[in-house]
């Protein structure tokens, strides 16, 4: 028993060891958080600053990871390892297998035999399980820094480039500025040059205007003039044949003294010049001369001929004689037709018969009767939206204009398109025919306006002057003049026997929608986006009223015959009546989608059509 507690006392023993800190510097390391970034300064541009840098910034790394192993270990004590262990994982290392084999045999022999216990074998020390730790880290932190190495390269390589680009930039940079500032100088040289010829422009540019109203009046007075001395030459004609009747009757069976002393040398002599005036007549319209050579070869064999402005033309002093004034009383909506599937963008009335055309965003036009709606014709040709629409005064033929750069001509009778004119550049926003029939004026997107002939079916005139588009044009009736609305806020007079502009109209602050003359020809009334609403006076070429009907713009103004009302198609849905006796301004309100034209029918009907393809029927109530 003795025996057995020495041996138990023998194999198992308490030794205290105390773990001391090897770490003898005073060094008070700082923690570096691993949130901020590192940049370098902006001027700081030299490369060996930036690798030492970032060596410097991968040492600390290290050294903090070492550290933070150094701390770990303070903290958690380890279990030293066994002497055999120790022995096998070197073999193991190094790929010993036959010697770690007699090794185990060995150890585990002795063992058995009792001759070898693993207790007194003892443990291996820290210092060599410390040295592979630390050649394990020596291994990682040599392959850490060749990527190190291998990524400062690349950087030192991407620097490179990068300064060959910021210098590349900075002479493109530099080149810029100085063309930028040649530029403004020249620009500025420009801007003084042209301030000096602007007085001379803006007064060789009234001029101008004065010029061409003096030309139209003149060329007025002179129509007025010929239409004078032919009514008289008539007058005096048949003035001269019934007094000779009645001469002869009197004085039937009178001596020949007596005639031949009536025929003295005056009468005479202007019997002789009206002969010779009448031949001179005769000859010049049966053989053609130099002169109308001439004019044969600018024009067209088939081109007709413009209309003569003359005063007091017998269908415009009937059309002034049917003008009555309207009753009081106001418009109520009486019915809704629906027309076209899409919206309606122009109306027009048969000159005889209560026959209505339309024409929508559809590309259709057609035509229906008076007030029950029914469908008569539908005619299909164009391939865009239809913009503008309009009978023949003969009403034997209509006239469309659309999106798609092209006035079509169309025959009722045979329901087919007879014509087409091409000749815009952009899409045509509106057309309208001559009193006389001959001729069709379209206004167009491209800032233009062109004088169609429909028997030659050709082009005579372009009148060019807009700076913008232009929205609509209308022929004074039985006349020669046509006004056009554009997108440049102007109204324009145009001649159309020269292709020149007459007369400018400025007063509208926004583009000009649509304009339109009275049925006595004297006032002209006009809308703009913004729904001002202007009348013009064409004698004095003033505006003469003027009514902010916005701020919805208007797309449509239209005269009501007597010339006492003036209807307005507004974008919020409603159409707005303007009575000019009393100067009040009524709203009628229907569907509530936009209104986009409007046209009086009869002395006593108003039509209007909107965007959803439904006309509305207005009639007056007392």
């Amino acid at each position: 028993m003795a025996e057995e507690a020495k041996v138990s006392e023998a194999a198992y023993s308490l030794q205290k060891i105390t773990i001391t800190d090897d770490s003898k510097d005073d060094y008070q390391y700082e923690e570096v958080s691993a949130d901020d970034d590192f940049s370098l300064p902006e001027d700081d541009e030299d490369l060996s600053k930036a690798l030492q840098t970032i060596e410097e910034q991968a040492e600390d790394a290290k050294l903090m990871e070492f550290l933070s192993v150094l701390n770990s270990e303070k903290l958690i004590s380890d279990i030293p390892q066994a002497m055999d262990d120790f022995f096998c994982n070197f073999l193991v290392r190094l790929g010993m297998s036959r010697t770690l084999d007699c090794f185990q045999t060995e150890w585990y022999e002795l063992i058995e035999r009792g001759e070898l216990r693993a207790d007194e074998a003892g443990l291996v020390p820290d210092v060599y399980t410390r040295n592979e730790q630390l050649e394990t880290e020596n291994l990682s932190l040599k392959k850490d820094l060749e990527n190190c190495r291998q990524a400062v390269n690349k950087v030192e390589e991407a620097l490179l480039k990068m300064e060959k680009e910021r210098d590349f930039h900075r002479m493109h940079h530099k080149r810029v500025l100085q063309e930028k500032n040649r530029l403004v100088c020249d620009l500025k040289r420009l801007k003084a040059h042209y301030a000096s010829y602007e007085p001379m422009l803006k007064q060789m540019s009234e001029k101008y205007q004065n010029s061409l109203t003096q030309k139209m009046l003149t060329s007025l007075e002179r129509d007025k003039a010929m239409g004078q001395v032919t009514g008289l030459q008539a007058a005096l004609n048949s003035l001269e044949s019934g007094y000779a009747k009645q001469l002869s009757e009197a004085k039937e069976g009178c001596e020949c003294t007596k005639k031949k002393e009536f025929e003295g040398p005056t009468q005479k002599g202007i019997w002789e010049a009206r002969q010779k005036k009448f031949l001179v007549v005769a000859s010049s319209s049966s053989d053609p001369g130099e002169e109308a050579e001439k004019k044969m070869s600018r024009r067209d064999l088939k081109d007709s001929e413009f209309p003569v402005d003359a005063e007091g033309t017998l269908c415009f002093e009937h059309a002034k004689e049917q003008t009555q004034p309207q009753k009081s009383g106001q418009y109520q909506l009486s019915s809704i037709l629906k027309v076209h599937d899409l919206a309606v963008s122009c109306l027009a009335l048969h000159p005889r018969k209560n026959i209505v055309l339309t024409g929508g965003d559809d590309h259709l036009w057609k035509t229906w009767g008076f007030p029950d709606g029914n469908i008569l014709l539908t005619g299909e040709g164009h391939t865009d939206w239809l913009s503008g629409c309009c009978f023949r005064p003969s009403g034997t033929q209509l006239v469309t204009s659309s999106g798609d750069t092209t006035v079509r001509l169309w025959d009722l009778s045979r329901s087919g398109c007879i014509l087409t004119l091409r000749g815009h550049s952009r899409a045509v926003r509106g057309c309208t025919w001559h009193s006389c029939g001959d001729f069709v004026a379209s206004a167009s997107a491209d800032c233009t306006s062109k004088i169609w002939d429909v028997n030659s079916e050709r082009c005579r005139y372009t009148l060019r002057g807009h700076k913008d588009s232009v929205n609509s044009i209308e022929f004074l009736p039985f006349s020669s003049t046509v006004v056009t609305s554009s997108a440049d806020k102007t109204l324009s007079l145009w001649d159309v026997r020269k292709g020149l502009r007459v007369y400018t109209f400025q007063g509208h602050a926004h583009s000009c929608n649509h304009a339109t003359f009275n049925r006595k020809g004297d006032s002209i009334a006009s809308c703009d986006s913004s729904g001002v609403l202007k009348l013009w006076d064409m004698r004095m070429l003033l505006p003469v009223l003027s009514i902010d009907a916005g701020p919805h713009p208007a797309n449509q103004v239209a005269f009501h015959r007597s010339g006492d009302l003036v209807a307005l198609a507004s974008s919020e849905g409603s159409v707005k009546v303007l009575s000019l006796a009393v100067g009040q301004l009524s709203i009628l309100r229907g569907p509530g989608v936009e209104v986009r034209c409007v046209r009086f029918h009869s002395q006593d009907s108003l039509l209007s059509a909107g965007a959803d393809g439904r006309v509305c029927l207005w009639s007056w109530a007392q």
